[in-house]
């Protein structure tokens, strides 16, 4: 990727509760390397400041660090693409 600042498309392993709320369980970073999700902090509507774009951000831990994580929703109602996830790239 070019720039540090970049939207980063990740694949997550998500669990979906019996009251139908999704809760990320596995984030695997484009480099393969998979990260477990220990726990999800927070869920809500936001912008991602640094590298544009907007979706349901979830506040999580992994490995003990708060991070976020968020979910862009596809405008497309029906089928089975529901939407896909995506991290702001750290600077380095």
């Amino acid at each position: 990727m070019a720039s540090n600042n970049a939207k980063v498309y990740v694949q997550v392993m998500v669990a979906f509760t019996e009251d139908g709320q999704m809760r990320p369980r596995m984030l695997v970073w484009e480099d393969g390397h998979k990260y477990k999700i220990d726990r999800v902090v927070d869920v809500k509507q936001a912008a991602a400041m640094r590298c544009g774009g907007q979706g349901d951000q979830y506040t999580v831990v992994i490995d003990g660090k708060q991070t976020y994580i968020y979910f862009e929703r596809s405008t497309n109602l029906t089928g089975d693409h529901l939407g896909r996830w995506f991290v702001e790239r750290k600077v380095a």
